[in-house]
């Protein structure tokens, strides 16, 4: 069993070097590049298509979900324990410093995720029932063309198991036990199977009683909590922000000097900063992994460039927004320098601001954006499951990861920590090859689409629409 464990962590740890790093990043720097930007003009644009401005109700646009719900259930997977878990991790390993490198990524992350959520509306394929799918897998089989199946098998087999939920499951239960249980005497930190037990089986139904409806249940959940949940968010660390406001300048000034020395934690090993604040970004917004094209893949929409452009706002309220204010909370209370790790460091953070019920008050943004998250994994990986062996395989998947969060409340995670981390970094390589290999693509049908919205005629045409409506009242 030792030399099993230490051979998918010799394996997670290569996956995660400096190739990784490169392609990830590199990648993104490139399609800025090929892209010369262009799509960043179009923020408005992309709010609109939000806000349903563009919305066509015919039954001739294909996909399921508006893109709104599209991006709610993109941004349900990424915005979980990450953005309070992972950038806490990223401080105590890499130093503050990390988060500058978390910066970089999510800044090169919004072209990423502009060419592959372009992608996953251009190249949708056809499952074995006949109805439309989205993601990397379809992208690759579709685009590519069937020689490169491989690529995308590699793709599904990362993504049915890297979106296990046991991890989040496994840091939910926690927090509940550490939080409720052990408080009220319903369990003790070494007698605490019972409890973990009986959470872990109340969330195993909840959880099914939501997938059974499919993605269109699975967003509307998302669509409600997502947005409440950030907003709650934004109103605690703002508070907390506010009560230490003479100290933000500084702590961005040590974000920003850290950077490139990485002397704070480090010892002085800018590249150990650079990897760290590289992976964690990574797993904070998912940009060029694949799992964002499976939710984006299912907008109702036939224009591609508009599902891009909705795609690149995830980077922005993930990683530059929400961790931020994270890494912020962490920083100017200076928890950081102390010996709690993970979600521990957060919960210290803001009960010496919210003495008495800070905890609580974390307690609730870790559930609901845990549960959620385990939503869209279980979504992302039944898709997987889908394209590997045919939709009627999928309610196999279902099963095993209802049963799977049972266990993830229980079980130790080292070992799955580090399988998790390992198919994340796999699931990267499909994505991103096939994406730079038909990067020309979305450029020419992003051009025409940017011609179109330069010349007004979305625009134009709203209002003839308007005007034969009034006409015919």
């Amino acid at each position: 069993m030792d030399s099993i464990e230490a051979a998918i962590a010799a394996y997670t740890s290569f996956m995660w070097g400096l190739p990784l790093v490169i392609l990830l990043v590199g990648g993104g720097f490139f399609f800025m590049v090929h892209s010369r930007l262009r799509h960043f003009r179009y923020f408005s644009h992309s709010f609109a298509l939000l806000r349903g401005k563009y919305d066509d109700p015919s039954d001739s646009v294909s996909g399921d979900i508006s893109h709104y719900r599209a991006l709610a259930t993109a941004l349900a997977g990424t915005m979980g324990l990450g953005n309070i878990t992972g950038v806490a991790v990223a401080i105590t390993i890499g130093g503050p410093g990390a988060v500058f490198w978390m910066w970089v990524t999510a800044i090169v992350g919004i072209s990423t995720k502009f060419y592959t959520a372009s992608l996953a509306i251009m190249y949708r394929g056809r499952d074995d029932e006949g109805k439309l799918q989205g993601g990397p897998m379809y992208v690759i089989r579709e685009g590519l063309g069937r020689k490169w199946l491989p690529l995308a098998w590699l793709f599904a087999i990362a993504g049915m198991v890297g979106t296990l939920p046991i991890f989040q499951v496994n840091q939910l239960v926690q927090i509940l036990r550490d939080v409720i249980a052990i408080p009220a005497g319903l369990a003790t930190p070494e007698e605490h199977f019972s409890f973990d037990l009986s959470a872990g089986i109340l969330l195993a139904v909840i959880m099914f009683s939501v997938a059974v409806g499919k993605v269109k249940r699975v967003s509307a959940v998302a669509g409600k909590m997502v947005p409440s949940m950030v907003i709650f968010y934004f109103l605690i660390t703002g508070v907390l922000l506010a009560s230490h406001v003479t100290e933000i300048p500084a702590m961005f000034l040590l974000i920003l000097t850290d950077a490139f020395s990485g002397e704070a934690v480090a010892g002085g090993v800018l590249g150990a900063v650079i990897l760290i604040g590289v992976q964690r970004g990574a797993f904070s917004n998912e940009a060029g992994i694949g799992t964002e094209s499976l939710a984006h893949g299912a907008a109702k929409t036939n224009e591609p460039t508009r599902e891009g452009l909705v795609a690149m706002i995830g980077p922005i309220a993930d990683t530059l927004i929400v961790c931020t204010c994270t890494a912020m909370a962490l920083l100017v209370t200076g928890v950081w320098e102390g010996d709690a790790i993970g979600v521990t460091m957060t919960t210290q953070a803001y009960e010496q601001v919210f003495p008495g019920f800070g905890a609580y008050l974390l307690l609730i943004m870790v559930m609901v954006l845990s549960t959620t998250t385990i939503l869209t994994y279980w979504y992302y990986g039944s898709k997987c499951m889908g394209f590997l062996f045919g939709v009627s395989k999928e309610k196999y998947y279902m099963y095993a990861y209802m049963a799977l969060i049972t266990a993830g409340a229980v079980v130790s995670l080292d070992i799955v920590i580090n399988l998790l981390d390992g198919m994340y970094a796999t699931m990267a390589i499909p994505t991103m090859v096939s994406t730079l290999l038909l990067a020309p693509k979305v450029k020419q049908v992003a051009s025409a689409y940017f011609a179109r919205i330069d010349a007004g005629e979305f625009d134009k045409g709203k209002q003839s629409t308007e005007t034969e409506t009034a006409a015919q009242d």
